[in-house]
């Protein structure tokens, strides 16, 4: 076009030289115009016309006024035989074509150089197409419920707009310029002279050289994408403020729609149920998640907390502060808010308060999963932060690597560490965000060998090196930082390399502090400047973005992979269900415990179904067994051996308030306690034929026992019983005939019982008689032998005296002893001593029965007082005496029980269940077997399958 136009100037040049003055033939080549040689001939020098180098490196706007003019020398001009005419008309001609192709030039050079600015602007403009997930789908709704106007206001103005539009006062003046170029006076002549200054000044650029060129057009370059990164973070500011402003208009009413639940959020719950399932089928390695590794103190906690933006994990002077793994979701949310896996309580995380209870309650929650005896632990501690603009990533930050246990650690802290890094980094999906301190040497770092070991070709790998400051600062050589980043002193690879700062040592420093610091620093920073570090190497930002996109990445290439193995695991396992319990419904522990907990409950009811007949013949059976022996040996033996009725009652009288006041309530008490535990343990325990299902044994025996454990029976019981009792045996008056042989049979009972355990004491001292020596072929010891002869003397003794006293006296144990001795057999006196107590308990309770006989006939006496008989029965109305108290204190227990302490332990019985459905280990321990164990594992694997359906469509849905 440049070319045509001045060609047509030529032309016309030519036929006004031809034709206005009668000049025949073509006129010579030095007469054309000057512009016209130059451009339009092709043997006229046409180098003259190029431009000189540009000053500056980058030249992001031109205009025609900026560009110098070329070196031209003016041709003296030979008229020929024509000299002496003057061709004004010509000339003036030749002016106004001139003025009309520079004006015709500098329109087409404007709209080239306006197009050009437009493209120039457009590409200053970042490319935010990449950040539409940040808007939701409500967004493009906003016209409908939020008022557009409000929001045109915090749009910038018309005059900040303005600034982006060329400056058309500078064009004018551009224009003015060439007007006054073609104005009387001012010859194109002068125009023309100023290009010999120009191409001076060419030369004098060429002087620069060509390192001072570069070092411009790098702190251009950096300044530019500093501009940008501005830019981007306004950008992002202005949409957090936004969309949080949208998701609060909820809570008013405005907007009702449910919000979705996120991809991340989604895939954190899977990866939540994965760390309780049964790690022996190794499927909940293979799920991506980023793990960060490091030496101790290399800043591991400082970056998450960057990516994270809240200063949430405990802080440390140099000692070992993650002591076990903690997994951190991070997701999006018009809130910067933290919650626990596990609780439902929400830590804002604008409050500094809120951020000291977050950091103490990480802090017990590590110590409390750390095992006595032990430094760090391998449980999970799972995390969900929020926030707007936040990263969607899952990270798990693990213990510091050490290389010497020091003093107060377990000896196996060290290789606890190493065999629980490993178990992270293993998993071939997982991303590792290797931490190293730039501020120590190179050399000593622990985690590049364990990280080369996990990820030899680095595919896996993101390289970070955090404290650059100080190694910009303290190293001697910047070029080493650079093989640090570039991976040249390790022998490990990586998928990148970032320099980060994360603050300046102090724990006090906020977030937003640490970031200003940190684009400060790179901004300043000579390895930008020189090239060593490029700037999407730098600042956590771009680390966060990046590990972001590789999360996201391998996410998306594993994840249906790992949805096929957990849909072929779940046929496996219900394949082998049906095989095995084809009639049984699959309850996994949890609901297998409420429905034992059900059953419980059941059997504790039917406690109160018991019958009060039932009750008080089980409390005063019981209880007789248990003071049978002291009514015998401390109060009737004892009161038999007097010698008239008078002092037989006194000593009974006496006797039984002492064993009242002392120890008869409580003996009541462990009775009825006792046997309220037998009836529990007996519903508890009792098998209902095919019903029965002995997977609850373990669990049923846990609570009895833990319910139990917890009764207590009312303090004031024993008082209240104390008084009944006593007034029941002060009553000797037996109003009938029918009391009074049921006093007789229950002490014939009572002595028979007694002379049977005697007569198989004295069979036991003596051995066995003739007859079963003959019988049974055995015979008796020498002590035996002894004690037979010792009995025999003794029965000969009664059999003189049948009233003789309870207690031998020294003289007649020396004449039994000699009587022996005369036989040939030494006998020590208490061996005597010890056979007369048998063989005289035996002797009384005989004629105590006897005498029992003789007062069936005795009530017509008793009713008389025994006056004018011989027969007095008192030892019968002790035992009427003794067999009322039982009645009457199994009644008064039998309505304790009934009325209270049944209530009492069905309430210990529903706590203790209660406490043992919150205790998972309590549940594993006693819900066991391969049946629980299948049902558990097919629930587990069901329900990953489904939310890992769930994410992948979600996954879809948002490509």
């Amino acid at each position: 076009m440049w070319r045509a136009r001045a060609a047509a100037v030529c032309v016309v040049c030519q036929s006004l030289a031809n034709s206005s003055y009668g000049i025949k033939g073509k006129s010579p080549l030095q007469k054309l115009h000057l512009v016209s040689r130059s451009i339009h001939h092709p043997h006229y020098t046409r180098s003259k016309f190029q431009r000189p180098p540009l000053r500056t490196s980058v030249q992001q706007f031109s205009s025609l006024n900026r560009l110098p003019l070329r070196k031209t020398k003016l041709l003296s001009v030979k008229y020929g035989y024509l000299s002496h005419r003057n061709f004004w008309v010509a000339r003036l001609a030749s002016r106004l074509l001139k003025l009309r192709y520079l004006v015709l030039g500098s329109a087409v050079g404007g709209g080239y150089t306006a197009k050009k600015t437009y493209d120039q602007w457009k590409e200053m403009l970042p490319d935010l197409s990449d950040y539409k997930w940040i808007v939701p789908d409500f967004i493009w709704e906003l016209d409908e419920h939020i008022d557009l106007e409000k929001l045109s206001k915090a749009l910038p103005d018309a005059e900040d707009l303005a600034k982006l539009l060329p400056d058309f006062d500078k064009i004018g003046e551009s224009l003015s310029s060439l007007k006054g170029f073609f104005s009387p006076g001012s010859q194109g002549e002068t125009a023309f002279r100023a290009t010999d200054q120009g191409y001076e000044n060419d030369k004098q650029y060429k002087k620069v050289s060509d390192k001072e060129k570069i070092d411009q057009l790098q702190e251009e370059l950096l300044h530019t994408q500093l501009k940008y990164q501005r830019i981007l973070e306004r950008l992002e500011k202005e949409n957090k403020e936004l969309r949080k402003l949208v998701l609060q208009k909820d809570d008013k009413g405005i907007h009702q729609r449910k919000l979705k639940k996120s991809l991340i959020d989604m895939y954190s719950e899977v990866l939540d149920i994965l760390s309780d399932y049964d790690a022996s089928y190794n499927t909940q390695d293979h799920l991506p998640r980023v793990v960060v590794v490091g030496d101790q103190s290399a800043g591991k906690t400082s970056v998450l907390e960057m990516i994270a933006q809240a200063r949430i994990f405990p802080r440390g002077s140099g000692e070992m502060m993650t002591r076990s793994p903690v997994k951190v979701t991070l997701s999006e949310g018009p809130h910067h808010v933290a919650l626990f896996k596990d609780s439902s309580r929400e830590f804002d995380l604008t409050k500094e308060e809120d951020l000291a209870a977050l950091r103490n309650e990480i802090e017990i929650r590590m110590r409390k999963s750390v095992k006595e005896g032990c430094t760090v632990s391998a449980e999970t501690i799972s995390l969900n932060v929020k926030g707007p603009g936040l990263q969607r990533m899952v990270l798990v930050d693990l213990p510091g690597v050490i290389s010497t246990v020091t003093s107060g650690m377990a000896p196996d802290t060290k290789d606890t560490i190493f065999s629980i890094s490993k178990a992270y980094m293993q998993n071939p999906n997982a991303i590792i965000l290797c931490i190293q301190d730039g501020s120590v040497d190179a050399e000593r770092s622990i985690v590049t060998d364990l990280v080369s070991q996990m990820d030899p070709h680095g595919k896996r790998t993101i390289f970070v090196l955090t404290k650059v400051d100080l190694a910009e600062k303290n190293v001697a050589s910047p070029n080493r930082i650079q093989q640090i980043i570039e991976g040249k002193l390790f022998p490990m690879k990586a998928l990148g390399y970032f320099a980060v700062v994360t603050g300046k040592g102090n724990n006090a420093e906020s977030i937003e502090s640490i970031k200003d610091y940190e684009e400060e620093f790179f901004q300043n920073s000579k390895l930008l400047k020189t090239c060593m570090l490029k700037a999407h190497q730098v600042t956590t930002r771009n680390l966060s973005l990046a590990v972001s996109d590789c999360f996201w990445k391998m996410v998306r290439e594993s994840v249906e992979q790992q949805a096929d193995a957990f849909k072929a695991t779940r046929f496996n396992l219900e394949t082998e269900w049906k095989n095995n319990y084809p009639q049984l419904r699959e309850l996994d522990r949890n609901e297998l415990f409420e429905k034992a907990k059900n059953e419980i409950l059941d059997e504790v009811i039917s406690l109160s179904q018991v019958t009060p007949k039932h009750w008080e013949e089980i409390l005063q059976k019981t209880l007789w067994e248990r003071v049978s022996t002291h009514v015998i040996e401390n109060i009737y033996l004892p009161a038999a051996q007097t010698t008239n009725s008078g002092t037989f009652n006194t000593t009974v009288d006496i006797k039984l308030k002492q064993w009242t006041d002392k120890q008869l309530p409580n003996k009541a008490v462990e009775v009825a306690w006792e046997t309220l535990q037998e009836e529990f343990s007996h519903f508890m325990t009792e098998k209902k034929g095919k019903e029965h299902d002995d997977i609850f044994d373990k669990l049923k025996q846990a609570v009895k026992e833990e319910s139990i454990k917890r009764h207590k029976w009312n303090e004031r019981a024993e008082d209240s019983l104390r008084v009944i009792q006593h007034n029941a045996l002060e009553d000797r008056s037996i109003s009938d005939k029918q009391q009074w042989d049921a006093a007789i049979h229950f002490m014939e009972d009572t002595l028979q019982s007694r002379l049977k355990d005697t007569e198989s004491v004295i069979e036991d001292m003596v051995g066995p008689d003739w007859k079963k020596r003959w019988l049974y072929w055995v015979g008796r010891t020498k002590e035996q032998n002894i004690r037979n002869e010792t009995k025999n003397e003794l029965e000969k003794m009664i059999k003189c005296n049948e009233d003789h006293a309870a207690y031998l006296a020294n003289d007649e144990v020396t004449t039994v002893r000699k009587n022996l001795e005369a036989k040939g057999v030494a006998v020590d006196p208490c061996l005597i001593k010890d056979t007369w107590h048998q063989v005289y308990r035996r002797h009384f309770l005989r004629t105590a029965l006897s005498h029992c006989n003789l007062c069936r006939r005795g009530f017509y006496y008793y009713q008389r007082h025994f006056v004018d008989s011989e027969l007095e029965c008192n030892d019968v109305v002790l035992f009427w005496r003794i067999q009322r108290m039982l009645a009457i204190t199994a009644n008064t227990l039998r309505q304790q029980l009934t009325n209270t302490e049944v209530r009492r332990l069905e309430k210990n019985v529903k706590e203790v269940l209660e406490d043992f459905a919150e205790d998972s280990d309590k549940k594993v321990k006693l819900l066991t077997g391969k049946r629980v164990q299948l049902a558990e594992d097919l629930k587990k694997v069901r329900e990953i399958q489904e939310k890992l359906e769930a994410f992948i469509e979600a996954l879809h849905q948002e490509k």
